[in-house]
């Protein structure tokens, strides 16, 4: 018998297909994993901005997650948007009692457009809770700047901020440069039991479409796991793949703000269309 590798996304979904589940939905597809889904929150959002959000209850998050879990199973669980604190304990205790041991944690706070995503009294729910189980945590610089209550937003800042960030209880940290104001793209993986730092640099992409990388990466991540790869191999795979995402859809026009990466950018290629 064969097997798919199997990755759940516990996240919100996004309206407009750029990032949240349907961007995680995509990226597993697209690295050769079966992918599954818990909606933790329905977004009414564009490539502009949010315009709502619909919470799901704690309860039904949670029936979701054991419909899957004790069904087909999850060889890695990538987690977005929680949006509070009641939510992050039911998805802590569901991960707890099916023993999921490969836990990709993105602390989804803020779209890029600027919407809120969590509520403030979530952040420590989040430490508190999801930290300790996470295999890996992927802030980028604004949410790391969240969690350690002061900024971080320079390239000297990142192997500090990442070595207080796995103070807070998650021993690896992905820290994801995108928003540095350089001419490269940098993101680090520090390891606190190693200490060993990993730097993955590549030159910027020039695009307005850089909706969902996050999400995306995350995913990414989660997926080469699910697919028995060692942490820093599968970080080196998924930053080689947004890459990849973000200049195959460099120059499309899609939206009248900020559209999605191109997450098939290895199987097809975006035609000129007229009109």
């Amino acid at each position: 018998m064969k097997n798919y590798s199997r990755v759940l996304t516990v996240a919100g979904s996004d309206s407009g297909g750029g990032a949240g589940i349907q961007a995680d939905l995509k990226t597993f597809s697209a690295l050769g994993c079966y992918g599954m889904s818990v909606i933790t929150a329905l977004t009414a959002q564009n490539t502009v901005t949010v315009t709502g959000i619909y919470p799901v209850p704690p309860e039904f998050i949670a029936l979701q997650m054991d419909a899957v879990l004790t069904d087909i199973g999850a060889d890695a669980v990538k987690i977005g948007m929680l949006h509070s604190p009641e939510v992050i304990r039911t998805v802590a205790e569901c991960l707890q009692r099916y023993s999921c041991s490969t836990i990709v944690l993105d602390p989804v706070m803020v779209t890029r457009s600027g919407d809120k995503l969590l509520q403030d009294d979530a952040v420590q729910a989040l430490k508190d809770h999801l930290f300790p189980m996470a295999t890996v945590i992927t802030p980028n610089l604004a949410e790391a700047s969240v969690l350690l209550g002061r900024d971080v937003r320079e390239r000297s800042q990142m192997i500090a901020a990442c070595r207080d960030l796995a103070a807070l209880g998650c021993d690896r940290v992905f820290l994801k440069g995108g928003a540095l104001a350089d001419s490269t793209s940098v993101d680090l993986l520090y390891d606190r039991l190693s200490g060993e730092i990993l730097e993955l640099e590549s030159p910027r992409v020039d695009t307005r479409n850089s909706h969902g990388t996050g999400c995306t990466t995350s995913s990414a991540i989660a997926a080469c796991l699910a697919k028995g790869m060692a942490l820093p191999a599968a970080v080196r795979e998924a930053k080689k793949y947004i890459d990849g995402a973000l200049q195959g859809g460099a120059e499309v026009r899609i939206g009248a703000g900020h559209g999605p990466v191109h997450h098939f950018h290895k199987w097809w290629s975006v035609e000129g269309k007229s009109g």
